[in-house]
């Protein structure tokens, strides 16, 4: 009876010492559970801007009235709801049927870094004259901010004449940019074209 008991005990012991080297080698060699990136929301959304914060930098940096700066954020809330980013910069334009835009300027997302941006782009349509202006793009569905570096169509109107202030829509796969425009010059036209956001300047628009 004893012979078994020694038997039995010491096939238990045989058992655990080999479920153990299993778990050691599972942990060891296996992958290690995913890591959050402290700087980075879990889920992997940015935060937003409320109407009131944009409102805010808008009338400070274009150096308009709150209720100048209210009006045109208003409709781009009711469009589109709350940004997850913004650029201030400035850019400068010109046109005879055919033309061109080159900017720069700073993007802004909550916790995420700052980052400096560059775009340029070409157009085409019933279009003549030039301008320079501040530009306050507002986000949408930017999460990351290295996903804004690519071309942005869209359709623009213009009626710039001396002073002036207006909005339109670029958007690529999900992203929508919505530029607020307060600048000086004689413009006057419609175009199509896009803006081709970059890390560096480049000289040509295409």
């Amino acid at each position: 009876m004893d012979r078994r008991k020694l038997i039995v005990s010491g096939l238990a012991a045989a058992g655990a010492a080999g479920l153990g080297a299993c778990a050691t080698a599972q942990t060891t060699d296996g992958l290690p559970p995913p890591q959050h990136d402290p700087n980075y929301p879990a889920t992997g959304q940015a935060e937003t801007y409320s109407r009131d914060e944009i409102v805010r930098d808008v009338s400070d940096f274009m150096g308009v009235t709150a209720e100048a700066a209210g009006g045109a954020v208003e409709r781009i809330f009711a469009d589109n709801g709350r940004p997850t980013g913004y650029i201030a910069g400035e850019e400068g334009s010109a046109a005879i049927a055919v033309g061109a835009r080159y900017g720069r300027g700073l993007l802004y997302m909550k916790n995420r870094p700052t980052q400096e941006v560059f775009w340029q782009g070409p157009s085409v349509g019933w279009d003549f004259g030039g301008n320079a202006s501040r530009v306050f793009t507002l986000c949408y569905n930017l999460h990351y901010p290295d996903a804004i570096f690519q071309r942005f169509p869209g359709v623009e109107g213009t009626a710039y004449l001396i002073g002036g202030m207006g909005v339109n829509y670029q958007r690529a796969n999900d992203i929508i940019l919505a530029p607020i425009r307060a600048g000086a010059g004689l413009r006057l036209g419609a175009n199509v074209g896009y803006l081709a956001y970059s890390r560096q300047r480049n000289i040509f628009p295409f």
